[in-house]
């Protein structure tokens, strides 16, 4: 039996799913998979099969040293070296890596083993961080020091902070241990990111894209009290936005500058807010902080009128699909991978900042109705969980 070994930082929020997922349909195809990853706040207790690679103390001792000396995934040798012993005993015919940052991680030992071994290795990247210097995401503040080796980062105390500036060094470090791998494919979850990593050192490996998928049984029209809980009557228009950290990146300024343009008979809704938030807030806008589940988070997409993702920078997001899925038409700046969520039957795409545009795709969506809810729906079968996943067992074979 064919043996796949996951990595990832954890096994929690929207890539610990995407592990578990293609660990599952692998399994029904035949594959014996493991995964492994370090403990985190709200993590699930391990399955079978499952490796925790180290503690949250001993977590917090290497993320404090790779700030303090800047060396980001030169740390955890501990946790690296018992890591690599199970993989001895485990010999796994493909590696899967999904996140590797935040110092959970020794990368020079282990890219160090997988050369040694000369074990097949896809390598799923969530974000831009693997050909950095240092950042995950650097279109908000209009870094391209990326393609020729960092250094000045404008970004070194974003996550995952660095106390001094070492980004030159690291970037020439993560070239040196992530290329000359024999057999890797590189995987992007958008084609954005697919031409950035062929324009890095990572484009001397084959590049393919999978789109991230969603669970289609959970997010789909859904019967909702929500108006009427809130007392939101029939004949206003709602507007909604949800993200899990708001602030510039995600455009919360452009929702408050539409909450004061849209007037009378809209009302704004965003999910995923804090107290800190409300403080700041226009009255006008309805805070959720959280909603219980996801299926009640696929009631409030289906009780909106239009989902508006303002986002400045993102790779591919899945709150888009998710409000497709459940009927609703989106509205998106054209940033990263979320123009290639929508296409002319199920939304619209605005440039970047251009708030006068977007304000008149949010009206005509709600005023004249151009999307259908069959459509949208059709949109987002596209992007079945399954179907998506079923793409990694290509690779692996």
């Amino acid at each position: 039996m064919k043996t796949i070994v996951f990595i990832n930082w954890a096994n929690i929020g929207s890539t610990g799913r995407i592990l578990y997922g293609i660990s599952a349909l692998a399994e029904e195809r035949g594959w014996q998979t493991f995964r492994a990853y370090p403990k985190s706040r709200n993590f699930q207790p391990p399955r079978k099969n499952d490796y925790v690679i180290s503690s949250i103390p001993m977590k917090f001792i290497d993320r404090r040293l790779a700030f303090v000396t800047g060396r980001n995934g030169c740390t955890a040798w501990l946790p690296t070296l018992r890591l690599l012993r199970w993989l001895d005993r485990v010999k796994p015919d493909v590696l899967h890596l999904h996140n590797l940052h935040d110092s959970y991680v020794n990368l020079p030992m282990l890219f160090g083993w997988i050369k040694r071994h000369d074990v097949k290795v896809v390598w799923t990247l969530h974000d831009c961080w693997s050909f950095t210097g240092h950042c995950p995401h650097f279109v908000l503040c209009g870094c391209e020091r990326w393609r020729t080796g960092c250094g000045s980062c404008p970004q070194t105390r974003a996550y995952p902070a660095i106390l001094p500036d070492t980004t030159a060094w690291l970037w020439k470090k993560k070239r040196e241990w992530f290329t000359g791998v024999k057999g890797l494919t590189v995987v992007a979850p958008s084609r954005w990111l697919a031409e950035l990593a062929k324009a890095s050192y990572l484009g001397e490996y084959p590049v393919e894209v999978v789109h991230n998928g969603i669970d289609l049984e959970t997010f789909r029209p859904t019967p909702s009290e929500f108006r009427a809980a809130r007392g939101i009557p029939e004949t206003e228009k709602l507007v909604l936005g949800v993200a899990m950290d708001w602030g510039a990146s995600k455009g919360l300024d452009v929702f408050e500058q539409l909450a004061a343009r849209l007037g009378e008979g809209y009302r704004v809704v965003l999910v995923g807010t804090n107290e800190a938030l409300d403080e700041r807030l226009p009255k006008s806008i309805l805070s959720i902080h959280r909603t219980h589940d996801a299926r009640e988070l696929a009631a409030l997409y289906t009780a909106a009128d239009v989902f508006v993702n303002p986002t400045r920078q993102d790779t591919f997001p899945t709150v888009n699909l998710e409000a497709l899925a459940c009927g609703t038409s989106v509205v998106t700046f054209r940033t990263g991978g979320s123009p290639e969520t929508v296409d002319e039957t199920c939304g619209a795409v605005v440039d970047v900042n251009d708030v006068e545009a977007l304000l008149r795709e949010v009206v005509r969506a709600c005023e004249e109705r151009p999307f259908r809810s069959e459509d949208c729906v059709a949109r987002a079968g596209q992007f079945e969980r399954d179907r998506q996943f079923a793409q990694y067992l290509r690779f692996y074979e």
